[in-house]
């Protein structure tokens, strides 16, 4: 599984249409920090954090938004404080400035709408940001109680999936199942449709020889078309694949999927619309 190398993050954040940035921060801060980021939080997000029940929570929910709203910042030269959210019908958080924009496409290479996406898990939090490209993230601490996995592939993935994952050793399935379920997550969230897309309608592992799939995953390169990959967990969750789904409204659009071990024992996937760019990883202090 590929380990990214984390730079330390930059004193200007400067993002072009071909590349795309994730970011890892750590969810448990020292008060003093946690103070700072709440200052800028607005009304409508002091009042959703009081209506958490658990201290945790509130702590949790105040440093992920914070940090989400200082990064964007950056990204648009303005005040964290001045950063607003909208919400599509799905939930899916978008830039207020942004949500009924045109999704403009101009040949400036920094130019274009930010998108974003957050996903946190145990105590980690990964943000993504890319120019003009939808794009979705998915974090998970592997080694959350899993109380049955395979009934879980059974119930969620596709049948050719759930095969697939039963013939693979034992040992191999935990890592096998957070890759696939983060790929899939990742999937729906860039698509900003939540679980309105069912989880058994679109596969994320190999097909063996095939190039181009409907809804299915496909290795985007260099594979043998008699080279059987799905033997072992590191052919199953391979590290690039691209996807065309076409039920989705741009239609035949293409996204390309990536899976990378995010920390020790936490697993991401980072799905972005289309092809040719290149990802950035940097660690938020």
């Amino acid at each position: 599984m590929p380990v990214p190398r984390w730079s330390t993050s930059p004193s200007d954040l400067a993002l072009s249409k071909d590349e795309v940035h994730v970011w890892r921060a750590p969810l448990d801060l020292p008060d003093i920090r946690i103070g700072a980021l709440r200052e800028t939080l607005n009304e409508e997000e002091l009042q959703r954090i009081g209506r958490f029940r658990f201290s945790r929570h509130r702590r949790r929910f105040t440093v992920a938004r914070g940090i989400l709203k200082g990064l964007l910042a950056g990204y648009l030269q303005k005040p964290a404080a001045r950063i607003g959210f909208e919400y599509n019908q799905y939930g899916k958080p978008f830039l207020k400035s942004d949500k009924s924009a045109p999704r403009a496409r101009t040949d400036d290479p920094w130019d274009g709408p930010i998108e974003f996406n957050v996903s946190h898990s145990g105590e980690m939090a990964l943000y993504a940001f890319s120019r003009n490209r939808r794009v979705g993230i998915d974090l998970e601490w592997t080694q959350r109680g899993i109380d049955d996995s395979e009934r879980i592939v059974e119930r969620f993935f596709s049948p050719r999936e759930f095969a697939v994952f039963s013939r693979l050793p034992e040992y191999q399935k935990r890592t096998a199942f957070f890759g696939c379920w983060t790929r899939k997550e990742a999937y729906i969230k860039a698509r900003g449709r939540g679980l309105s897309i069912p989880l058994d309608q679109f596969e994320v592992i190999p097909i063996p020889g095939e190039t181009r799939c409907p809804a299915r995953c496909h290795e985007s390169e260099g594979m043998s078309e008699n080279q059987d990959r799905t033997t072992s967990v590191i052919h199953f969750l391979s590290d690039i694949f691209t996807l065309t789904a076409d039920n989705d409204p741009q239609h035949g659009v293409c996204w390309e999927m990536r899976t990378f071990t995010a920390g020790h024992d936490y697993l991401a996937s980072l799905v972005v619309e289309g092809q040719g760019w290149g990802t950035r990883y940097w660690q938020w202090k």
